[in-house]
């Protein structure tokens, strides 16, 4: 192999294992940021008639693309639920990991938004990993603050998807993509490598560092008042 190929290759590598290795305060800042950032602009931000049936939201800051000999990606954010329209319920780390996503030469940081719409979704997000598009049926999400979310393939799909690269916010097929239970990271936040499963089911407390983004999205999706 010639030096400059693996050059390139250590440094495609370089950059993956640096979004790893964020701390993962630094990590949850950004997932909080990235939201807010989208929903700020309403006309160009995920529905609010979609946020507001969902049953999770996932938030990948920053994911890495690399399309160097063999096309590859990887991201780390987090997911948070919630039961019957009820509060936002402690974020679980997850990981991303796949190529399927309009790939380009080189390096490119993407931030993707995903939404978990109905029970069988949040059951495919409890298991320790699942593959979007083979084991959850998937859809790219509509734009825009008024854009129809009751077309066919939307009100099928267990799992609505967008990503945000140089500033532009779109639907995007994720089909393809991983997604794991991140125990590494969990066991930073909560002080054991807890999986997704646990965190979500048994309603961990939400920890310091994550009260930020819970905040976010109590103001843009708030629990539904009963009676």
């Amino acid at each position: 192999m010639k030096l400059a190929s693996v050059l390139t290759i250590a440094t495609t590598a370089g950059a993956l294992l640096f979004a790893a290795d964020q701390a993962v305060d630094k990590r949850i800042q950004d997932a909080t940021d990235t939201f807010r950032e989208i929903m700020d602009t309403p006309d160009k931000g995920i529905p609010k008639a979609l946020l507001d049936k969902a049953r999770c939201v996932l938030i990948i800051p920053g994911m890495k693309k690399a399309a160097v000999l063999v096309g590859g990606a990887y991201g780390r954010g987090f997911a948070t639920c919630r039961r019957n329209e009820g509060p936002w319920g402690a974020p679980a780390a997850i990981r991303l990991v796949g190529g399927s996503f309009g790939l380009q030469l080189g390096i490119e940081s993407t931030d993707v938004i995903m939404l978990v719409m109905n029970e069988s979704g949040f059951k495919k997000l409890l298991s320790d990993k699942f593959t979007i598009g083979a084991d959850a049926s998937a859809a790219a999400g509509p734009v825009g603050r008024y854009t129809a979310a009751e077309t066919d393939a939307l009100m099928k799909a267990e799992i609505l998807t967008w990503s945000r690269a140089r500033g532009v916010f779109a639907g995007v097929s994720l089909n393809g993509t991983v997604v794991e239970s991140d125990k590494s990271e969990n066991e930073k936040l909560y002080g054991k490598p807890l999986s997704s499963k646990e965190i979500i089911e048994e309603k961990t407390a939400i920890p310091p560092a994550a009260r930020p983004l819970i905040s976010v999205l109590d103001k843009y999706a708030p629990a539904v008042r009963k009676g």
